[in-house]
């Protein structure tokens, strides 16, 4: 049975207490990431020897990682391992551009929906169902679950309920709201994640989880200080958590990774045509990527919808500005000569 958890309107709150203490006090320890295949590995083969990855259809569990408020050139500085592992095995740009306003939900309704602010209408930046109900766009979960894919999506913001289009995402967890659960930790955002993965409900092909520490850190003590850093390093541990929980649940090489931002920040806020607000981090990592590659300038956030969908071997409607990397892919037809010499070996 489908298990959607519907969220209601949202009050405005702080910062949780546990987001508070990640935030204050530096990070200890470290969580490893699974390994991932060489560049040259190549996709499944069946009984034939034919590679069963095709064109437009890299792999059938993608996951879509979006750090609240990271900037590209924290990824160095506060070392950020995972992420910088992320870089070094698969292919990124760090001068990848979000829409204007450079703010959280206009940023991933464009990241989500393929298409610029004129398009979907959301310009404000708060929970407003009641008033205006949700994206009237389709969405990345629309597309997907309409061509027989299941969906999940993990929120930790109240404002993204308008982004919980009924009947497009199979499993979503997202704050209620009030004063206590106006936002989650990345903490609990995994725990949710790893609770749904583990379950017997049939494993999602597109995956979207939000991660908020940076841009929580940023506006209440400033972007690119310490407290940011420690928040970098609390957002880098999540990650090497969630590619763990996913080996587990899709199999080791057997998934594929985008993560990005929606913006940046500079001071204690962000939202304008300042390079800091606008430039993000874009980073695909997994099967089928191609490693150490670094894209060249023009990605925009909307890419991240389209490279989505491409992967899954579904096409984007007509008007989509965003537009599928593909060139961060290694060569299909490269994939299936290795795969055929492979099996030819093994004969």
């Amino acid at each position: 049975m489908t298990k959607i958890e519907r969220r209601g309107p949202g009050a405005r709150g702080r910062l949780t207490l546990s987001a508070m203490l990640v935030l204050a006090a530096p990070l200890m320890g470290a969580t490893t990431i699974p390994a991932v295949a060489p560049v040259s590995a190549v996709a499944p083969a069946d009984s034939t020897g034919r590679a069963t990855t095709k064109h437009g259809r890299v792999a059938d569990h993608v996951l879509v990682i979006s750090i609240d408020g990271l900037r590209p050139d924290a990824i160095e500085r506060f070392n950020a391992f995972t992420i910088l592992r992320l870089m070094r095995e698969g292919s990124y740009a760090l001068t990848a551009q979000t829409i204007l306003p450079s703010k959280t939900l206009p940023s991933h309704t464009s990241m989500l929906t393929g298409v610029d602010a004129d398009k979907h209408g959301i310009t404000w930046n708060d929970e407003r169902v009641d008033d205006h109900g949700h994206v009237d766009v389709p969405t990345v979960f629309g597309l997907a679950k309409a061509e027989g894919f299941r969906t999940a999506a993990f929120f930790s913001k109240t404002k993204f309920h308008h982004l919980e289009a009924p009947n497009t995402i199979d499993y979503v967890r997202s704050p209620k709201g009030g004063i206590f659960d106006f936002r989650w930790d990345a903490t609990r955002t995994v725990n949710e994640v790893g609770k749904h993965l583990r379950s017997r409900s049939a494993a999602p092909n597109l995956m979207f989880v939000h991660i908020g520490e940076p841009d929580y850190a940023g506006h209440m003590f400033g972007w690119m200080g310490r407290a940011y850093g420690n928040a970098v390093r609390a957002a880098d541990q999540a990650v090497a958590q969630l590619l763990e929980k996913a080996e587990e649940r899709f199999g080791h090489g057997n998934f594929t990774v985008i993560l990005t931002a929606d913006h940046g920040g500079h001071d204690r806020n962000h939202g304008s045509k300042d390079p800091r607000d606008t430039t993000i981090p874009w980073i695909v990592w997994g099967k089928g990527v191609a490693a150490g590659v670094e894209l060249p300038t023009g990605i925009r956030t909307m890419d991240t919808a389209a490279t989505a969908l491409w992967m899954l071997g579904v096409d984007a409607p007509p008007g989509w500005v965003g537009t599928a990397q593909m060139n961060a892919f290694v060569d299909p037809a490269a994939m299936d000569a290795a795969t055929t010499v492979s099996a030819a070996a093994v004969e």
